[in-house]
């Protein structure tokens, strides 16, 4: 089997070098012609030289997942279905915005952790993703929007942000997430602040850790509860970090963080966690966290059993910790007619962990205001 090049960062890419008799400066090369430039044939990488063109012809490849579905919402919104194998498909939104494109990547194929919420969560679990199928999402969009933009001469980059939010937890599959995030900030390669990369968690405290230490990029905890009680329901994550190894995860993280604050995402469930006392509990909880909060409209899927909170619930709460000097957005759903908004990324996935089977004996939540 040919080695897929997508799968080395930098380090990765010149041990790759070294071992069939090249220099290793010569992965700089290969990186800049594959990540930046979108290459996928050696035979276009003319400075090169042809024996080395050779070699890689004979041994290696560069192959992304392949695009199953490509489908466009009403508001500009872009969702592709791409073939990960074995059955198992996942999902990749770009999100343009005027000042800004952000790409949604998959880290898994389905998802573990299992959110009440999260339609990702009740397709189950196949399997972790490669660092090839990872950056492969960003190295597909990326030149597939620059092909398609109306001036051929503009090289400038369309993907400004990437968010690592869509199929799975991504500190559940660190070494493969760890590899693709060093590619995007490889000025060889996307050359992304880290500002601008943002991976979101439900809360693995040992891997939050080293993540402060090995690539700290911008942080994104998916709270979605102000106690343990109502957040065990609600992330099952939780029994095993609770709120308070999770809060002192996130101020550890802050000391090496590219950001000054922890975002905190907050979906908002009506009769659930929306009620006044839970906004005065969140603030209670963060007092000593520099943090914003993003509460986010729940998007309904078949089966959940839930519904969002009013427009007007939002605005309340969200007044609430603004009233506390907490800087508090409501984010704007995007793509919801192609099902492609927040916690409605499902792909296709051969569930290990029949977790449909045990969903059926989860209770109702219902929790008194």
């Amino acid at each position: 089997m040919p080695v897929n090049l997508l799968d080395f960062d930098a380090a990765g890419l010149a041990a790759y070098v070294e071992s069939i008799g090249e220099k290793s400066f010569r992965a700089r090369q290969l990186l800049r012609w594959i990540h930046q430039r979108g290459a996928d044939r050696f035979e276009t990488m003319s400075d090169l030289a042809k024996s080395l063109r050779a070699k890689l012809q004979d041994s290696a490849a560069i192959s992304a997942p392949a695009v199953v579905r490509d489908t466009e919402s009403a508001d500009g919104t872009r969702k592709w279905l791409l073939d990960v194998g074995a059955g198992n498909a996942i999902e990749t939104v770009y999100i343009p915005e005027d000042d800004r494109g952000t790409l949604c990547v998959s880290t898994q194929a389905g998802c573990a952790v299992n959110c009440r919420f999260c339609s990702t969560g009740k397709q189950g679990f196949s399997r972790n993703l490669r660092t090839a199928e990872i950056i492969g999402q960003l190295w597909w969009a990326e030149h597939l929007l620059r092909r398609e933009r109306t001036n051929p001469l503009e090289d400038d980059r369309v993907i400004s942000n990437v968010v690592l939010m869509g199929m799975g937890e991504p500190l559940q599959n660190y070494e493969p997430v760890l590899g693709a995030l060093r590619l995007m900030l490889d000025d060889n390669a996307y050359g992304l602040s880290r500002r601008r990369v943002t991976l979101s968690t439900a809360g693995m405290v040992p891997q939050m850790d080293r993540l402060a230490q090995d690539c700290p990029v911008a942080l994104a905890v998916s709270l979605h509860a102000p106690n343990d009680h109502l957040r065990d329901e609600l992330v099952p994550l939780n029994r095993k970090y609770p709120l308070r190894e999770l809060l002192g995860a996130c101020r550890r993280y802050l000391r090496h963080a590219p950001r000054d604050f922890i975002t905190f995402e907050y979906v908002m469930l009506d009769g659930i966690n929306d009620a006044d006392a839970h906004a005065r509990e969140l603030v209670a909880l963060v007092q000593d966290v520099s943090c914003k909060f993003n509460l986010i409209p729940f998007n309904p899927f078949p089966g959940s059993g839930l519904r969002s909170s009013s427009p007007e619930r939002m605005r309340v709460f969200a007044q609430i910790l603004s009233d506390a000097a907490i800087v508090t957005t409501v984010r704007k759903t995007r793509g919801e007619d192609i099902d492609a908004a927040c916690g409605q990324l499902a792909g296709e996935v051969r569930d290990r962990t029949r977790v449909r089977e045990r969903a059926r004996s989860l209770p109702p939540l219902v929790v008194a205001r």
